[in-house]
């Protein structure tokens, strides 16, 4: 799940933004107590508003009365991000018909406005851990178990996506690794032509066996999207029931001897656990430079029944993050560092249209997740990619360049060229990073991505929605979603709060207790 891009067909349209929202502003939520004690899905009304320099959303239902959740810990850092999302090009075949509305007819119906930029399967419930915080937690008593025809389907089905087939492939679980026959869907991923394969894992196999991590590298998997809760006993006791971190040292250890480059951390953030420690977790990546790429740290979602007082003892927001980020490392990533991923969707567009291909699209709702990136020195030490080029001024570029294309304007390549060996004269610390970034700027391609990929680290924040603070706003632009074995591809939120349940219970092949 991290930074993930799509792949789609030349566009010619205009690269238009949304109007910035003005607060307070409404939109569509569901009942936390309706789903939990009567497992029933009530669409409600909610508001999104400021408050003491804060985002909140709040609702209420007849028969639960009044709720309200921290929805964005900065209002400031909410306003830029809002600057910063695109109308997006929707799926020409949706799956589903519009018949009760979001998320009821998830499929996606033709009211999803997003892509899949990446697509998971599950491909096993099954897990040989047990922690409390887990989307795919024990509390289903079925096992749920796609046969390998399904999985093929599901594969069959991203692929069939119009106008751009879905890229990136991530299986899921569960513990994917339990799986018997993972090698087989690695290995049919790559036949299909995924671009990016990935096995999100909590390594216990991989730390074992590192033979078995081996063979699916060899077969095509390129990243491994590791769980990984910090660098102290603490997190792992109180998350996971036991310390993990001699393992987690094993995994990348075994991705060495595979020969695997692609090493994902995935810290879960909760607010008295682990958050104290996310620039440690920021050093120990780059302490493991050669073969870690990214840090994703997710905000913890909050499941289940739960009064206030606990959600709030628990709860933390992507701005809380940056900002700890910003004080545990010095200033060395400030808050102003961070773009929303939405962002990048200039960068895709204008690519392609200056090579004239397919090239990545994001489409993602601007407060779903925001990143950054880390430029790493031979001692360790870094800049922020902000350090090296205006990014304001890079976006307002692209997005330049893809409305000359629009306007169909004379010599828009050529007037679009010019315009990027401007941008490029503009980079910082030449003699550091010009080359890479030119690169890519010029060259456009996957291979030149990769390689810009693999001389950074970039740093996630993705904060998956639950029910107490879901607006299906963001359903509708989620670009992370779920093959079904019923011919569905489903939004993340909407698959793990609502859908995940009865979908395994439909297609599960025995109980757990069997």
């Amino acid at each position: 799940m991290g930074f993930c891009c799509l792949v789609v067909e030349k566009q010619n349209s205009y690269l238009e933004k949304h109007p910035p929202k003005q607060l307070p502003y409404t939109t569509s939520s569901i009942c936390p107590e309706c789903l939990y004690s009567l497992e029933k899905v009530n669409v409600i009304e909610a508001f999104v508003f400021e408050e003491d320099g804060k985002i909140w959303i709040s609702k209420s239902c007849d028969r639960h009365g009044y709720f309200r959740d921290i929805y964005w810990s900065d209002a400031t850092l909410f306003r830029k991000v809002m600057k910063y999302w695109y109308r997006s090009i929707p799926l020409h075949n949706p799956r589903t018909v519009r018949n009760r509305g979001c998320p009821y007819d998830c499929g996606p119906c033709p009211n999803h406005f997003a892509q899949t930029a990446l697509g998971l399967i599950d491909v096993t419930n099954r897990c040989n851990m047990q922690c409390p915080i887990c989307f795919a937690s024990a509390s289903n008593p079925v096992i749920y178990e796609p046969s390998p025809e399904q999985v093929l389907e599901m594969l069959k089905n991203l692929r069939g996506n119009l106008p751009g087939p879905t890229a990136a492939v991530q299986f899921a679980g569960g513990e994917p690794t339990l799986s018997e026959n993972l090698i087989d869907y690695v290995r049919w991923s790559n036949e299909l032509g995924f671009r990016h394969i990935m096995v999100a894992t909590n390594g216990l196999r991989f730390a074992r066996n590192p033979d078995f991590l081996r063979q699916l590298v060899d077969v095509g998997l390129k990243t491994i999207y590791l769980q990984f809760d910090g660098v102290t006993e603490k997190p792992y006791l109180e998350m996971r029931g036991k310390d993990y971190r001699d393992m987690k040292d094993k995994v990348l250890d075994s991705a060495r001897y595979a020969n695997l480059d692609g090493v994902i951390l995935v810290p879960t953030v909760a607010k008295g656990v682990n958050d104290d420690q996310l620039g440690d977790i920021i050093d120990y990546a780059i302490t493991n430079r050669d073969i870690v790429r990214c840090i994703n740290f997710q905000p913890v979602s909050i499941t289940g029944r739960i009064d206030q007082n606990d959600r709030d003892n628990i709860r933390i927001t992507i701005p809380d993050a940056i900002h700890l980020i910003e004080n545990q490392t010095k200033g060395g990533v400030k808050v102003s560092d961070w773009y929303p991923v939405s962002s990048m969707n200039s960068v895709g567009r204008a690519l392609g249209l200056l090579r004239g291909e397919h090239f990545f699209e994001l489409h993602s709702h601007f407060a779903c997740g925001m990143a950054t990136f880390l430029f790493i020195n031979d001692d360790g030490s870094y800049v922020p990619i902000t350090d090296v080029i205006d990014l304001d001024n890079l976006l307002e570029t692209l997005e330049d360049i893809c409305n000359l294309y629009a306007d169909k304007k004379t010599l828009a390549g050529l007037r679009s060229k010019l315009k990027l060996i401007g941008l490029i004269r503009k980079i910082k610390r030449k003699s550091f990073m010009k080359p890479l970034i030119s690169s890519f700027l010029k060259k456009g391609s996957y291979s030149s991505l990769r390689a810009f990929m693999n001389k950074v680290l970039m740093l996630g924040m993705m904060h998956f929605q639950d029910a107490w603070n879901m607006d299906l706003e963001r359903a509708q632009h989620c670009t992370i979603n779920y093959a079904t074995p019923d011919g569905r591809i489903i939004s993340f939120c909407t698959y793990n709060n609502i859908h995940r349940k009865t979908v395994e219970e439909r297609f599960s092949t025995s109980q757990l207790n069997e």
